[in-house]
């Protein structure tokens, strides 16, 4: 018997036409719906670990700087103001001018970034400078945001002290999506000396006496010091960004620095009431004093006992502001 005559007459027909247009379009809103309910699904799982990695990322850095304060004798030092980048050459007191994240490096496998302008002078030191500060580091860059790179610098600002001028702008150095506690109270500093020498003489400095946080001008605070408690004053956080343009143009005030420079909006948060915690906000230009990030109910915030724990937006404002006075005696019944 030959095998086609294996095939039944209803068999011949069905497979003798095709799919019709109403078939067709049958099939194509079925496969629709199906994807209208899996990319939620999938956005949603991404999400999820985009937030876990920033979660780990904040934990990370806490880590770092508890390991600086049992090796050194105190938490990394604030720097000297926003016009200076960390310098090798210069210790790990507060005659160092580059600020935290710089003096967290070498804690967080960084220990070549660290010292890449070391015994260097004069232009050549200048020009390395700018290349550390352009370099990406991942773990000061929630994976929510934007990605680990360079990004552009407004050609108005000031220019760094220590540092030459990026030839090309709009890869002007790499920033973080994270900051230090600063405190309950903001006591503002500035560009910090305008040279070395000057700043090797305590000219160019504000009073910090008022700062009530873990990180300042020129600060070294050793975790002892931490009056509160470790697991109930923060360490340091997520920050909040405008998205429409400031991820990337290096326009807002507390998102034009680099990340390895030293005390600035950029790398210090505080908790005053009038600085409440915010998400990013498409056309909202936030508080460029306040903690917060890009995710959908809270924020990431580590504490000075290395832990980490998610804050919601929410959170009580005077048990946020407490939170943030390392010295304050304020009893907070329970962290959120």
């Amino acid at each position: 018997m030959r095998r086609c005559d294996l095939v039944s007459p209803a068999n011949k027909r069905l497979a003798g036409r095709g799919m019709t247009l109403v078939e067709l379009l049958v099939v194509i809103t079925v496969l629709a719906l199906l994807m209208s309910l899996l990319l939620p699904a999938v956005q949603a799982t991404r999400e999820a670990a985009r937030r876990t990695q920033c979660g780990n990322n904040v934990r990370q850095v806490a880590m770092a700087a508890v390991q600086h304060d049992a090796v050194i004798g105190w938490l990394p030092v604030g720097g000297w103001g926003f016009g200076w980048v960390g310098d090798p050459d210069r210790g790990v007191d507060e005659n160092q001018p580059g600020g935290f994240f710089y003096n967290c490096l070498p804690f967080m496998e960084h220990k070549a970034l660290h010292e890449m302008t070391a015994g260097l002078t004069g232009t050549e030191k200048r020009d390395r400078a700018l290349a550390m500060a352009q370099v990406a580091i991942p773990v000061l860059t929630c994976p929510g945001r934007r990605s680990p790179r360079a990004y552009g610098v407004r050609s108005s600002r000031s220019w760094l002290a220590n540092t030459s001028r990026p030839a090309d702008l709009a890869n002007g150095w790499y920033r973080a999506d994270y900051k230090v506690n600063g405190g309950d109270s903001v006591v503002m500093w500035g560009f910090g000396p305008a040279s070395v020498a000057a700043g090797d003489s305590g000219s160019g400095f504000k009073d910090m006496d008022g700062s009530s946080g873990v990180s300042h001008q020129r600060s070294r605070i050793p975790l002892a010091e931490v009056a509160d408690g470790a697991s109930m004053t923060y360490l340091l956080g997520e920050k909040p960004l405008n998205p429409d343009m400031y991820y990337s143009h290096g326009t807002y005030w507390a998102d034009d620095e680099p990340a390895l420079g030293a005390d600035d909006l950029d790398i210090h948060g505080w908790t005053s009431l009038s600085s409440r915690p915010e998400r990013d906000t498409p056309g909202v230009n936030p508080n460029t004093k306040s903690f917060g990030s890009v995710h959908a109910v809270s924020f990431g915030m580590s504490f000075c006992d290395g832990s980490a724990r998610w804050i919601r937006y929410d959170v009580d404002p005077t048990v946020h502001r407490r939170l943030g006075n390392r010295r304050d005696g304020g009893v907070v019944d329970r962290v959120p």
